[in-house]
């Protein structure tokens, strides 16, 4: 048993001796090694073909900008603190709803676009996927899902849609019944 341990021991060294040359040899020739989109499958893909799909993408879509060196974040926090601190101040928040709301800046990072191959498609275009699970404004966000999402489950109860065109109808019906209240 305890020559199989050291065995096993050695195997795993070797794996990740390899895995850091594989990786190392990839850099050398500018060659990302990405999980793809679908499938349980790795793509293997130019970087310079993903740096042009990337700014294709924010070309096209005018909604990201590389942020460079610029840090928005601490800006971002001071205000966000602020604009709860008056909530709380105003007393349209409790002391303990504050507390729990209140951004700490060891425990946020800015939301980061990052992309995933779509190798099941011809010319494998990239998939946007948006990482915020640390944005400082998540706390706010949980928050305000717990406080609405029983009215919006209670509404939508209410309400089947089975096509685009009744969704559009029904949301026109909705809004002339209470946006004039």
């Amino acid at each position: 048993q305890y020559i199989n341990l050291r065995i096993t021991i050695k195997k795993k060294k070797n794996y990740g001796r390899l895995i850091k040359r594989l990786k190392y040899k990839l850099h050398l020739k500018n060659i990302v090694l990405q999980k793809s989109d679908k499938n349980k499958v790795f793509h293997l893909g130019k970087l310079d073909d993903y740096h042009k799909k990337s700014e294709e993408y924010m070309d096209k879509t005018k909604v990201y900008k590389c942020l460079g060196t610029e840090d928005p974040l601490p800006d971002l926090i001071r205000r966000t603190n602020k604009y709860l601190l008056d909530l709380r101040l105003a007393k349209w928040i409790t002391q303990k709803q504050y507390e729990k709301l209140c951004i700490n800046s060891n425990e946020v990072e800015l939301a980061h676009l990052y992309y995933l191959p779509k190798a099941h498609k011809p010319g494998t275009p990239l998939r946007p996927i948006i990482s915020g699970l640390k944005h400082p404004t998540i706390k706010i966000s949980k928050f305000l899902d717990e406080l609405l999402r029983p009215l919006f489950d209670k509404m939508a109860l209410k309400s089947t849609v089975n096509s685009g065109f009744e969704l559009v109808k029904q949301l026109q019906e909705w809004s002339k019944d209470n946006m004039r209240q």
